[in-house]
């Protein structure tokens, strides 16, 4: 089921571009692919969180993973988020796998809630009824729950688990996540908070889950590298990059109001439109122009980054 190779690098969580009226924007998605292969990237994340990806109508979602394989076209790795799977329905899963991605990834049910000693369960029946590799998704702040470790160490080995996006904002958790499973052959390690990045790429993790490479995919791409060679340094220098271009559109802002502010300053690079779809909210044109002019300030336009 695997290819014995971990997957790794920068894994950037891709925008999903709309137009106006709700639909997708292939053009636009076109542009957005191109330039994250332009910039090096390991992987292309579609449909997690930074894609909007439990409010994409289902019709939407098979689509977008169609065309993105398709643009692709191997050029990177490609992987597709699940939503909030219900039931274990894994037969939108294994279409993704069918039109070609490298592995789904899920986070645990939202709108069915799961207690955390039920997790288990819950991804060994999943994993059980899926035709290739997943990704756990840790994500509390948007399900309500987080996977415990002592469940993710009894699904080690399970050859249709390829590893672990983890992006709750906790230090210790790193840190204990790192020393029971890097390393471990086969089952790749995703820092998926910006402000954890560095530190879990010098703790070993194999990759990072950026939603900033949105915007500066080579400066996420160097990083990952600067970290397999040690270069601290230089590694440093990157992820203060990072930050800094992250908080043109994260600073001040709640979780679904930093997703409409990101596709607004991708938006000012002319790779899409600013449009999101509900519950969330587009950004007011005098709040984009305020982002321009942020981005302005840290050369983010003209095609810099």
């Amino acid at each position: 089921m695997k290819n014995g190779l971990k997957y790794h690098g920068a894994v950037v969580p891709l925008v999903t571009p709309f137009t106006a009226q709700g639909g997708l924007d292939i053009p636009a998605l076109n542009r957005l692919v191109d330039s994250q292969i332009a910039g090096g990237v390991a992987g292309i994340f579609v449909l997690g969180t930074t894609g909007e990806g439990v409010f994409v109508p289902r019709e939407l979602r098979r689509e977008l993973v169609r065309q993105t394989v398709s643009r692709v076209n191997k050029r990177t790795k490609v992987f597709a988020g699940l939503g909030d799977v219900r039931n274990a329905d894994v037969a939108e899963a294994n279409d993704y796998l069918h039109l070609g991605v490298d592995a789904v990834v899920a986070h645990p049910p939202i709108a069915e809630k799961l207690a955390p000693e039920q997790l288990l369960n819950w991804y060994q029946t999943l994993l059980g009824k899926l035709e290739g590799p997943l990704l756990l998704y840790n994500m509390p702040s948007t399900t309500g729950v987080s996977i415990p470790l002592d469940a993710v160490e009894k699904l080690l080995g399970h050859p249709k688990l390829a590893g672990l996006k983890d992006s709750e904002n906790n230090p210790k958790r790193l840190e204990e996540t790192m020393q029971r499973f890097g390393g471990k052959k086969d089952f790749a390690i995703f820092v998926g908070v910006g402000a954890l990045m560095e530190l879990g790429l010098k703790l070993g993790a194999d990759g990072i889950v950026p939603s900033v490479g949105n915007l500066i995919p080579e400066v996420c791409q160097q990083l990952c590298l600067a970290a397999q060679k040690a270069d601290w340094g230089v590694a440093e220098s990157l992820s203060a990059r990072m930050s800094a271009v992250a908080a043109v559109y994260q600073k001040g802002r709640t979780l679904n109001e930093s997703l409409a502010a990101l596709k607004a300053a991708v938006s000012c690079r002319g790779l899409c439109a600013p449009d999101v779809l509900p519950p969330l909210k587009s950004l007011p044109p005098v709040e984009v122009d305020k982002i321009r002019g942020q981005m302005e300030q840290l050369h983010l336009l003209n095609g810099k980054s």
